[in-house]
């Protein structure tokens, strides 16, 4: 069986302006970056066209090593709905180099269901992380040199300043710092720390934005600390939000590639779900809304929190409300939910696969929680049996929601033809326009219990001393009715990675909760998660490689 780079590397690409074309973009427009990658300027969108599209969100059940695949469904959803007459453009979240030499080892699908060019988009692709980086650091820079300065300081006190440096790969050894040492010279000391760019409120801030002007207040909003005399800080107030912009002028815009079938593909943004809010920006969905008739997007990790903040975040402050949200599903997945061992995952167990099915229950309910009409997506493998796939079927019955059965790694669009069929049914059908889960008005204790209740299942929230001491401080800021973007384990709809399935009786702890004023949100930070990941035992860049030639290997 060939690999997914293999697959990648034998399918011809068309050049990239005439994906464009096909779109309605004059390709003088066009910003190229090489033959098969461009970005798209911000006149392209149209307000008018974005309401009249459909807009489908692609969201899965809680991930487990076994693989979902929600992206490959995703892809593959976009080229079945170009095969059955569609005009359809998938848009998506960039890769983060952190999973990529991970744990994944690669982000843009699989098998015939692939964004390309593969590599790039995988690897540095337009340079959209670094000028994040890279405006993210640039404040901690500015920041750490008012503190020095005798002449122009504005009195901030380093005890108070919580904003991070970022960098674009897993390394837990810099979760806590100590910067200045060296002597007076070499700054004040003080307790620092670097998040993941993917986890940057520069990242979030920028797939919330609405343009540059919006992008850029946003940057002056950002909360840096308090003066000695307990003055707040925003990054205006350092004159940093201009220069912070600047380097995000093209990092703004939508980048455009195709996939295997030459499918336009729109790839802006990369913010993770179980640490920041999981979706790709507003800017490329009301792009790819103003240059097709339907698009297919998706949200990270499972349904309780990419597609949670999708509705509750980024539908709410963009206006965009999706027809239908397609929930994706493997027999092997939802047999680890039951209790299964993974090294035996493959084998027939229906039992298991019985005890698994209450998590893809809740997810059900919880899409029908905020009015959308759902359909189940299982993404059929090669071991699967019919008689598992029988069960999943006839629940999913029993529970009154539609579903399919999809093979879009191996064939790519023709294996979600069905799928488009009945996608495309349900959205036309579905006339409702999302609920929110919660009102921004409310406090920030019942935003998030709220959340934890209706969405996770949990009995109750348990605010620490560290969190109530944060909501007192957010409080006296004026940013408490900003919606709740939690941080939580992706592994389990509880806090708790080693509760599978669809847990019962737990509380949900909340250990602190920083401020992200510039992306307009706060986040509540449950159990363990960090913001900066580690890499796993054995991590994905142990199997890549490049050759003499320059072919790259080992990207999954």
């Amino acid at each position: 069986m060939k690999s997914d780079i293999e697959i990648a590397r034998n399918t011809q690409m068309r050049h990239i302006k005439e994906i464009a074309e096909d779109m309605g973009i004059i390709g003088d427009d066009l910003e190229l970056f090489g033959n098969y990658k461009a970005k798209i300027p911000l006149k392209y969108i149209d307000p008018l066209k974005v309401d009249k599209s459909t807009l489908i969100l692609v969201s899965a059940i809680s991930p487990t090593p076994a693989g979902e695949g929600k992206t490959t469904v995703s892809i593959g959803l976009s080229q079945g709905l170009n095969k059955i007459g569609k005009k359809c453009t998938v848009v998506l979240r960039e890769p983060s180099l952190g999973p990529v030499f991970g744990i994944k080892g690669g982000a843009t699908g699989g098998g015939y269901s692939q964004v390309l060019p593969m590599e790039d988009i995988n690897l540095h692709f337009t340079g959209d992380f670094a000028a994040i980086e890279k405006a993210n650091n640039l404040l901690a820079a500015l920041i750490d040199n008012n503190i020095q300065s005798k002449t122009r300081g504005i009195g901030i006190d380093p005890r108070t300043v919580l904003w991070k440096r970022v960098m674009d790969m897993n390394d837990r050894s810099l979760r806590n710092v100590i910067v200045g040492l060296g002597g007076t010279m070499s700054g004040v000391p003080r307790e620092g720390g670097f998040n993941i760019t993917a986890a940057s409120e520069i990242m979030a801030a920028l797939c919330l934005a609405d343009d540059l002007k919006d992008l850029k207040k946003r940057m002056g909003n950002i909360f840096a600390g308090f003066t000695y005399d307990r003055k707040p800080v925003y990054a205006r107030d350092l004159k940093a939000h201009g220069a912070m912009t600047a380097l995000l002028k093209d990092a703004v815009k939508p980048n455009l590639v195709q996939t295997m079938e030459h499918t336009p593909a729109i790839i802006h943004g990369g913010p993770f779900a179980n640490i920041a809010q999981g979706t790709n920006s507003v800017i490329a969905t009301r792009m790819g809304l103003s240059l097709s008739d339907y698009v297919v997007t998706e949200a990270g990790f499972g349904f309780d929190l990419g597609a949670e903040k999708f509705f509750d975040i980024k539908c709410g402050y963009s206006g965009l409300s999706p027809r239908a949200v397609v929930l994706v599903a493997t027999i092997r997945a939802l047999k680890y939910h039951g209790g299964a061992d993974l090294s035996k995952i493959k084998e027939p167990d229906g039992d298991a696969l019985n005890r698994g099915l209450p998590n893809l229950t809740k997810h059900v309910e919880n899409i029908q929680a905020f009015a959308i009409c759902a359909v189940v997506a299982i993404n059929r493998f090669a071991n699967d049996t019919d008689e598992e796939i029988g069960i999943v079927q006839q629940h999913c019955r029993s529970i009154g929601v539609e579903v399919v059965i999809t093979d879009v790694w191996g064939k790519g669009g023709e294996g979600a033809v069905e799928l488009a069929r009945k996608v495309s049914r349900v959205a036309a059908d579905c006339k409702n326009k999302y609920v929110p889960m919660y009102d921004w008005n409310w406090d920030i204790p019942k935003k998030v219990e709220t959340v934890a209740k209706k969405i996770y299942g949990a009995n109750a929230v348990d605010f620490t001393r560290k969190a109530m001491a944060d909501l007192k401080k957010i409080e006296q800021l004026g940013l408490d009715k900003l919606p709740v973007c939690i941080a939580k384990t992706q592994k389990s709809l509880s806090d708790n990675p080693d509760l599978l399935g669809r847990p019962k009786d737990f509380i949900v702890t909340v250990r602190e909760i920083e401020i992200a004023a510039g992306a307009g949100f706060v986040i509540p930070i449950t159990g363990d998660i960090m913001r900066m990941p580690g890499l796993p035992g054995t991590p994905a860049a142990e199997n890549i490689d490049i050759d003499d030639q320059g072919n790259i290997s080992g990207l999954l």
